[in-house]
């Protein structure tokens, strides 16, 4: 697979290609893995991965206006908003009108959400620290710089503008 992926980059533009050889199923396969990993985690402490990230993106001594949560998230309002019932049905967080704002709503910790909070925490760090342990600061820094390049050409938003048929 590996000599495969690299015989492709000589020829990028080839007509088809399989499937492992596309950047976009490698990110979404290493995604889906990782989730996977985090959802079996959660599951041992009743919550979700969604769940964790949006306890991780909540401030824990003010709160964080329900505004502002999806965005960090890459989340659509109507998404979020059903699962901030399921969280609040399961008393990890509480909405409270906001002192200075009293139009916006501050999603707060529950003593059961920041110990939720704390472990989804602790999680992440675990897997991130194992991923360190394996692969060098090199090749991490390297994989972080595609990544980001990998953002910037997506956010160009003219990549089909040059398809020519």
């Amino acid at each position: 697979m590996h000599n495969k992926f690299f015989n492709y980059l000589r020829y990028p533009l080839r007509k088809r290609m399989r499937r492992e050889e596309t950047v976009d199923h490698n990110i979404k396969a290493a995604w889906h893995s990782i989730a996977r990993m985090y959802n079996q985690q959660a599951m041992k402490y009743d919550a979700t991965m969604s769940m964790g990230f949006v306890l991780l993106n909540i401030n824990s001594d003010e709160g964080s206006p329900a505004t502002k949560i999806a965005p960090l998230m890459g989340l659509e309002a109507r998404s979020l908003t059903r699962l901030l019932k399921s969280m609040e049905e399961k008393k990890l967080i509480y909405r409270e009108a906001d002192k200075n704002d009293k139009r916006s709503v501050r999603i707060r910790l529950t003593k059961e959400g920041k110990e939720k909070k704390e472990r989804a925490r602790e999680t992440v760090l675990r897997f991130n620290n194992a991923v360190r342990e394996e692969i060098s600061e090199d090749k991490l820094m390297v994989f972080f710089d595609v990544l980001q390049r990998i953002n910037q050409i997506v956010e160009r938003d003219n990549i089909y503008e040059k398809v020519h048929n």
